[in-house]
């Protein structure tokens, strides 16, 4: 009884219970707001309807797709004040502001360690003019350059990436970077804690830094203090605090290991069982991740660094962690363009990067995604593709993780069917992979997923590799992929229960904010 009565406590008082608790009375308060305006006064009723028209106004004239704009319209239109109330707290991203301030800064600060060099920009020239100006687009914008001189392995599974990064932490001498978007405690993460623990011991700076949204269910609040003493330093990003946050659309969903300036992972996997299958949620998990290794590296580990310092900023001297005109032992031909997105970036360098590959393909275009909810304009490019002759296939999960995210990420199959695009479901479980690979010359593979959260919301990073080996592997492993799918035709959509159906297309209206 003692023992239940503990649990009991610890479920009503533990951190998840009062963020809760603390989200309801964030909603009461705007409900509050909403009443107290109606009854305070005619006039000030009037006021606020007619701040909600100048909203309106506001959101159509905004420069932001369509899809964003219809969003939020709908809302204001149905309910004008407490519609109004909500665009101006969610949107006016009061308390992300200053992140995104003092993230550029730091982005400037860094600007002349992040810069594509004149052997690199030369080669490209004469390799792809194009591909020199994606390259010159990206760090234009991004702050990240093409690298040659940088080699690729890619991991089909989570458990291969695994593997080979437990021994990669072994041989750290200098220092290890983490950045995960979920980390849970159970067999993959207590097996790195326990390295991380050894590594300090011996000398090894390391830093441990996760998203915030994991301090309401995966991990204590208190968890980076626990961390901090057996001398690893850690932190959350952007610590979730209902009563005094609008930035909860704005995560970190990047997911990156850096080991002495010498090697960098990406891809889609974070530190949790389920992603190498020791603990089974929805089939079997499929993801990708690369290795990079090279003067690549420099890219992944500025973008943690940045990230690192915007929380807490302070002197760093970021350049002790780069490796400069340093040889390789391992070289690779072809070219390699990490780069990061987010809610601070000027333009949206992650779906123009899709939408790049698209448009630039002739043979084909494969894709790997768990969700897709893309906006118009990447809908169209796909379409056009499909209808232009290109071999478009797409692999989504047929074992969701998500279901109402499903039910509208299945809405798009007819208006992709009827353009010739050819869409597969992951048979033996849940697809968590973000690849996309064309024409056997270019390969992206990172956190992105093709949804509104990864495209406009969260912080995010990937790879684009260009006439490089491993783009081979890449599209070996979606054919692969590819054998154990079902082909999703329209008499498969038809026999999609209709209330699933209704669903998915009452949630489209509401895509780009879910």
């Amino acid at each position: 009884m003692r023992k239940f009565l503990r649990i009991a406590l610890k479920i009503v008082f533990g951190r998840t219970m009062v963020t809760l608790v603390l989200l309801l009375v964030q909603l009461s308060w705007l409900f509050a707001v909403y009443r107290w305006l109606g009854e305070y006064s005619e006039v000030t009723f009037f006021i606020m309807v007619a701040i909600s028209g100048a909203l309106l106004v506001h959101i159509i004239n905004k420069d932001e797709i369509p899809e964003f704009k219809l969003a939020w319209v709908i809302p204001i239109c149905v309910a004008p004040v407490f519609g109004a109330l909500l665009y101006l707290f969610i949107i006016g991203d009061w308390t992300n502001a200053g992140l995104k301030k003092r993230l550029n800064k730091i982005r400037q600060e860094t600007a002349h360690l992040l810069l594509t060099d004149d052997k690199t920009k030369k080669k490209m020239g004469v390799s792809n003019a194009h591909m020199a100006n994606l390259s010159r687009y990206v760090e234009q914008e991004g702050g990240f350059p093409t690298y040659g001189n940088s080699s690729v392995t890619y991991f089909s599974s989570g458990e291969e990436k695994f593997d080979d990064l437990l021994e990669e932490l072994e041989k750290a001498q200098e220092f290890i970077f983490l950045e995960f978007f979920i980390v849970e405690r159970g067999i993959l993460w207590n097996s790195i804690l326990d390295i991380l623990k050894r590594k300090v011991e011996a000398g090894v700076e390391v830093r441990f830094m996760y998203d915030g949204m994991c301090s309401i269910v995966l991990l204590p609040y208190s968890y980076p203090k626990k961390l901090c003493t057996y001398g690893i330093q850690a932190k959350m990003f952007s610590p979730i605090r209902p009563l005094l946050s609008t930035a909860q659309n704005n995560r970190d969903h990047r997911k990156i290991a850096v080991i002495d300036g010498k090697i960098a992972y990406t891809g889609g996997v974070n530190l949790a069982d389920e992603y190498i299958n020791k603990v089974v949620k929805y089939g079997y998990w499929k993801d990708v991740a690369i290795k990079i290794e090279g003067d690549a590296v420099k890219s992944f580990t500025l973008m943690f660094l940045q990230m690192w310092n915007v929380s807490s900023p302070g002197n760093e001297d970021y350049s002790k962690y780069i490796r400069q005109n340093e040889k390789h032992t391992i070289r690779s031909s072809g070219f390699v363009m990490p780069y990061g997105d987010g809610p601070s970036t000027p333009e949206n360098i992650s779906e123009t990067v899709y939408m790049d590959i698209i448009n630039q393909a002739t043979g084909y275009v494969h894709i790997m995604t768990p969700y897709f909810i893309v906006d118009n304009a990447l809908l169209d490019v796909l379409q056009y593709a499909a209808r232009r002759g290109v071999d478009v296939k797409i692999i989504v999960p047929h074992i969701p993780d998500k279901k109402a995210v499903f039910a509208l990420s299945r809405t798009y199959y007819p208006d992709l069917l009827g353009a010739g695009v050819k869409i597969y479901e992951y048979e033996p479980g849940f697809i968590h992979a973000k690849l996309f690979v064309s024409d056997d010359e270019k390969a992206v593979v990172g956190t992105i997923n093709l949804d509104y959260r990864s495209l406009y919301h969260h912080f995010e990073c990937a790879a684009y590799m260009y006439r490089n080996e491993v783009v081979a592997e890449v599209e070996k492993d979606f054919q692969e992929t590819l054998e154990k799918c079902i082909s999703v035709d329209m008499e498969y959509y038809k026999k999609i229960p209709i209330l699933q159906r209704l669903l998915g297309r009452v949630l489209r209206l509401f895509g780009p904010l879910m």
